[in-house]
C-alpha cells in the first residue's frame, strides 16, 4: 500500500514561534508568568471550547482580556497582536509541501480556532498549498480524538496506511499510529523533511 497523500499539522509546524520576546515582555506588561499567558489562550477549558468551535475567536480573546483584567476592545486586540508579534510563517516549508503536488495529496489538521481558514486564504495565502483543511473549530473534534484523522483520511480519499501525518506533539503523533497512518514527530523542518523523504521512498520502492 503506497503512500498517496501527506497530512501537516499547523501551530508548532507551519507556523512556529521564532521569537519569545514579544510572549515574555506581554507577560512582564501583564504582571502575569509566561506560563500563566500560555495557559489562558492554549490551555484553558475556554480555550478547548474555542478550539471545538463552541466559542468564536473573538469571544475567546474578550474571556482572555477580562481574566486579565482588561475591557477596552482596543487593550485585547493589542494583547492578541503582541501575543503572535514572534511568530512566523515557514514559507519555504509550505513551498516544499506545494511541490509534492500533483504527486501526492496534501491535508491540513490542526486544532484551531474558527479565524486560521481566513487567515491561510487571505492573510497568509498559503490554503492553495493543500487539497484539504480540516479545523477543529469547523468539524467540532479535536487531536488526538481519532474522529479527527478519520475524517482528514476520508475528506482526501484514501486509508490510513496511504497517509502520513506530521506534528509537534507526540500525544498527536501516537494517535495518528493508533489509527494505522504513518507518523512523524515534527521537531525542526530539515528533520521532518528528512524522515517525510525516507518514507516516500520506501513506499516507492514497494
Amino acid at each position: 500500500m503506497g503512500i498517496r497523500a501527506v497530512i501537516w499539522d499547523m501551530g508548532g509546524v507551519l507556523v512556529r514561534t521564532e521569537d519569545q520576546t514579544p510572549r515574555q515582555q506581554l507577560a512582564e506588561r501583564l504582571g502575569v508568568s509566561l506560563d500563566e499567558l500560555y495557559h489562558l489562550v492554549f490551555g484553558s477549558e475556554r480555550a478547548l471550547q474555542t478550539s471545538l468551535g463552541k466559542k468564536t475567536t473573538r469571544q475567546h480573546w474578550s474571556e482572555v482580556g477580562q481574566a486579565l483584567g482588561l475591557s477596552s476592545p482596543e487593550e485585547i486586540s493589542g494583547i492578541e497582536r503582541d501575543f503572535f508579534a514572534g511568530d512566523r510563517i515557514d514559507m519555504e516549508l509550505v513551498d516544499y509541501i506545494r511541490g509534492l503536488r500533483p504527486r501526492y495529496k496534501t491535508g491540513l489538521l490542526s486544532n484551531a480556532y474558527d479565524d486560521l481558514r481566513h487567515m491561510l486564504e487571505r492573510v497568509w495565502g498559503i490554503a492553495d498549498a493543500f487539497d484539504d483543511l480540516v479545523i477543529s473549530a469547523e468539524v467540532g473534534v479535536v487531536k488526538p480524538d481519532p474522529a479527527i484523522y478519520r475524517l482528514a483520511l476520508e475528506r482526501l480519499g484514501v486509508r490510513p496506511g496511504e497517509a502520513v501525518f506530521v506534528d509537534d506533539f507526540a500525544r498527536n503523533v501516537a494517535a495518528a499510529q493508533a489509527e494505522k497512518m504513518h507518523a512523524i514527530h515534527f521537531q525542526n523542518p530539515a528533520q521532518a523533511r528528512q524522515e517525510l523523504e525516507q518514507l516516500l521512498q520506501a513506499s516507492d520502492a514497494q
